[in-house]
């Protein structure tokens, strides 16, 4: 029984997200339908990592098994026919050794954030980034991202709807840079906590700003409260852009 990994492109807008959702549409469901309706096969599709609802993906990498083999072209382009006119594509699709899993094979994750800094709001960008209108400090924001690299309990970071064993993480880079009016963080990590990308992002804006400093940031690590964590930023401007194996 051949193993399929697929690397997959999403705008997840119109999505309740990655994770099944009976009553909501989510990329992992428009996936299993259309695996389906080309193999006549209804088998699960594993993904790397559950982005939340409105989180677009660059590189979601995800498997699935089928009983019969078909060349790999050929199911990234019938995968696609049957995705329209869903906002997802099978960039491309390659067999894997049945020990190969999306999720826990994988060994690290990259994700992006994206900001517009500028007054007027966002036309072509809307959905797809966050406006902030007020001038950003880019240099600040990045020193106080350092007091958050390395192994860390990340309470004050993760959702209170987070399922993950322990709040203990190891941040490899969180690294915040400017070009022209785009203020992009990008976040590097084995894993993640639901909500821990989102959650450093909206702590960093008010560094910023000129409201917090570098050492709020650290007290509000070390508090491991999830009160102390400032707003947390809206979800269209993140992206999962790829993951490593």
């Amino acid at each position: 029984m051949p193993r399929y990994k697929i690397i997959v492109e999403y705008d997840g807008t119109p999505f309740s997200g990655w994770q099944w959702q009976d009553t909501a549409p989510s990329v992992q469901r428009a996936l299993t339908d259309a695996i389906e309706a080309f193999s006549g096969e209804r088998v699960p599709v594993q993904g790397a990592g559950r982005t939340d609802a409105g989180v677009h993906a660059l590189g979601q990498v995800a498997h699935f098994d089928l009983a019969k083999e078909h060349a790999t072209d050929t199911v990234r382009d019938a995968i696609n026919a049957h995705l329209r006119p869903h906002p997802v594509a099978v960039l491309s699709a390659e067999i894997v050794p049945e020990t190969f899993n999306a999720r826990s094979s994988a060994i690290r994750r990259h994700y992006h954030y994206r900001i517009v800094n500028r007054r007027p709001d966002l036309a072509l960008e809307r959905l797809r980034a966050w406006r902030v209108p007020r001038p950003l400090d880019v240099a600040a924001m990045h020193a106080a991202a350092q007091r958050l690299t390395g192994k860390h309990d990340f309470t004050t970071f993760r959702s209170t709807e987070c399922q993950a064993a322990s709040p203990v993480k190891t941040l490899d880079r969180l690294d915040v840079t400017r070009t022209g009016e785009e203020v992009r963080i990008e976040a590097v990590a084995r894993s993640f906590l639901h909500n821990q990308v989102r959650s450093m992002v909206g702590s960093l804006v008010p560094v910023g700003d000129g409201k917090w400093s570098a050492d709020d940031v650290s007290k509000a690590l070390e508090a491991r409260d999830r009160a102390a964590c400032g707003p947390v930023a809206p979800p269209e401007g993140l992206y999962l852009v790829k993951v490593d194996y």
